[in-house]
């Protein structure tokens, strides 16, 4: 009989965190930053039907990258989490502190189990709150481990490098379109300092917001097609419109005197006989 191989503990989730942090890498990163009037999602992202950033709840949106089936399977699970606790108590009593738990404690028991591989994810949680200073955001790494972010959160890809370029423009109460701009000129570096950045435009852009000011009850809304261009400032001007040469007076008059002196047209024949 044989005997089986021993691997000590932590060589084992040595070995299973080298796993995950892998597939997280090959992944397009994703920033998440406050800003004035809520908190936006900017990810790089050409497909779409395949979305990196979505609702949770009222207040609440998920952002992640890495394997899409994982990372799926966990928003459609937080989703079910904040509308059964929304249905059987308030729904002010879905929080995104306790979906953040939620998701550790899930994460957690798949990384150390021995079953099956460690979710190769890295996943936001984003609460909308009544003022600036009460907005939260929670990252979770593959592992289970919660972070709360102050300012801004980058996942996924070249993150160190995004983040020294996010941290280096970032300050509060950024407006929108300064907030939008910066995140992308932050994704477009993602090759370090020394690099030549790239050119990200609308097609290869997810953008969403949860909206402070929005009216609705729900606050999240996405930022696309021709809006994503005016805030990018990429829009194209129309072309002016030549209006049509008008004669000169000199010419009108020519015009008309040459009509007047002209004589009318003679009848035509008679073809009777023909």
């Amino acid at each position: 009989m044989s005997m089986p191989f021993y691997v000590a503990p932590e060589q084992l989730m040595k070995d299973r965190a080298d796993y995950a942090r892998k597939g997280i890498a090959r992944g397009r990163s994703v920033v998440v930053l406050h800003f004035a009037d809520g908190i936006l999602f900017v990810a790089e992202n050409r497909s779409q039907a395949l979305h990196k950033v979505s609702e949770i709840y009222d207040r609440i949106g998920f952002a992640a990258v890495g394997r899409y089936n994982e990372f799926e399977n966990l928003r459609t699970a937080g989703i079910r989490y904040a509308d059964l606790r929304g249905y059987s108590y308030d729904r002010t009593d879905v929080t995104g502190r306790g979906l953040a738990n939620a998701y550790a404690q899930l994460l957690g028991t798949i990384f150390s189990s021995g079953g099956e591989k460690p979710y190769e994810v890295e996943i936001v949680v984003a609460e909308l709150g009544t003022e600036l200073a009460s907005d939260q955001i929670y990252r979770l790494t593959y592992d289970g481990s919660v972070n709360d972010e102050e300012d801004f959160a980058v996942m996924g890809g070249s993150a160190e490098a995004i983040t020294e370029a996010v941290r280096s423009g970032y300050r509060p109460g950024l407006g929108l379109t300064e907030a939008i701009r910066l995140a992308v000129q932050a994704l477009a570096s993602d090759q370090g300092s020394g690099a030549p950045s790239r050119e990200l435009g609308v097609e290869s852009l997810e953008v969403a917001v949860l909206d402070r000011t929005r009216a609705l009850p729900r606050k999240f809304r996405r930022i696309r097609g021709d809006r994503l261009a005016e805030q990018l400032g990429t829009t194209t001007p129309p072309e002016p419109v030549e209006a049509p040469a008008t004669a000169s007076p000199e010419a009108v008059e020519g015009q008309a005197e040459t009509a007047e002196g002209q004589s009318p047209a003679s009848p035509p024949a008679d073809t009777e006989d023909q």
